[in-house]
C-alpha cells in the first residue's frame, strides 16, 4: 500500500522539510505541492539535488500537483497554459513522477454547458499530446464549485479526446460536496482512476460560500463524510495505486508537522489498507 503526504497539507514547511518529515511519519510517497517547487528552484535549487534528496529518504514522487486554471482560454492566455504545461511536465518526469494534477477553476462558468466542454476539450487535448512525449499522464480534479465537475462531463473528455494518458483524482471532498456517491466511485474504470485525495469537510450550507479552508478545516474523521464507505469504494473499483492525505485547514497548518504528518499517516494508513 502507498501512502502519500500531499504537500498542501504541510503547507508552511518547505519542501525539503516535507521530504525529512514524510519519510519519518512513515509515508512512501510524496504529492508534490507545485508552489513549493516553484519556490524551492526559484530559491536556487535543483531538480538533480531534490531527487536525490528524495530518493536518499526512501520515498518517490507519485504525482506533481498542479497545472492551475486550465481553463483559460484566450489565445495569449491558451498559448502561456501551454507553455506552463510543458515546464511542469518537463520537471515532473525529471523528478521521476508519473502523474500531473491538473486544475480547472472558475474562469469559464459563466459560459454554456457546451462551450465550457468545447474549452475543456481542446486544453486537455493540447496538454495530455504534451505528456505523451515525455511518459506523463494527467489526472484532472473535478472541483465541486465549479461548472466542471461531473464523472459525466469528464467521460465526455474521455470520449473525445481519446488519449489514454488522462483521468481523474478521486477526491472525497469534492465528490461528496458535489452530490457524487461511494457507488459512483466503485464503478469507475480503474484504468482512468490516478490519485485518491484522502480528507475530509462538509458541504456548504445555504447561503455559505465555497471557501474551502473553511468547509475542510478539520482532521480525517471529524468531517461530514463516510472516509469508510469511500475507501471502500475505492478499493471495489480496483484501484492500485497511491492515496495522498490532503488537508486543508488554516489552523491545522499552525500546528508543528513533526506532530502532525504522523497522525495524518496513521489516520490515512487506517483507511486504505486492503481490508
Amino acid at each position: 500500500m502507498r501512502t502519500a503526504l500531499h504537500g498542501i497539507s504541510s503547507f508552511h514547511s518547505s519542501l525539503v522539510t516535507d521530504i525529512r518529515l514524510a519519510a519519518a511519519a512513515g509515508f512512501t510517497d510524496l504529492e508534490i505541492f507545485y508552489p513549493k517547487l516553484v519556490r524551492y528552484l526559484a530559491c536556487g535549487g535543483t531538480i538533480e539535488t531534490l531527487r536525490q534528496r528524495i530518493a536518499d529518504a526512501g520515498l518517490r514522487v507519485s504525482h506533481v500537483s498542479a497545472l492551475d486554471h486550465i481553463e483559460r482560454h484566450s489565445h495569449e492566455d491558451f498559448e502561456y497554459l501551454l507553455r506552463e504545461a510543458r515546464k511542469i511536465t518537463r520537471e515532473a518526469e525529471m523528478l521521476g513522477a508519473q502523474t500531473v494534477m491538473v486544475l480547472p477553476r472558475n474562469g469559464i462558468d459563466h459560459l454554456s454547458r457546451t462551450q465550457i466542454m468545447d474549452i475543456m476539450t481542446r486544453n486537455i487535448g493540447a496538454i495530455a499530446a504534451i505528456g505523451r512525449d515525455h511518459g506523463i499522464r494527467y489526472m484532472i480534479e473535478l472541483p465541486a464549485f465549479t461548472q466542471f465537475h461531473t464523472l459525466a462531463q469528464v467521460q465526455e473528455i474521455y470520449d473525445r479526446v481519446g488519449a489514454t494518458n488522462i483521468g481523474v483524482v478521486v477526491d472525497f471532498w469534492h465528490f461528496h460536496a458535489s452530490g457524487a456517491t461511494p457507488e459512483d466511485v466503485a464503478a469507475m474504470d480503474r484504468e482512468r482512476i490516478f490519485g485518491v485525495h484522502f480528507c475530509d469537510g462538509r458541504r456548504p450550507k445555504d447561503s455559505e460560500g465555497w471557501d474551502e479552508t473553511v468547509l475542510r478545516a478539520c482532521m480525517p474523521g471529524e468531517g461530514e463524510i463516510d472516509l469508510a464507505a469511500w475507501s471502500d469504494a475505492v478499493r471495489r473499483s480496483g484501484y492500485q495505486g497511491p492515496w495522498s492525505v490532503e488537508l486543508i485547514s488554516p489552523w491545522l497548518w499552525e500546528a508543528d508537522p513533526e506532530c502532525l504528518l504522523p497522525k495524518l499517516q496513521g489516520i490515512l494508513a487506517q483507511y486504505a489498507a486492503p481490508v
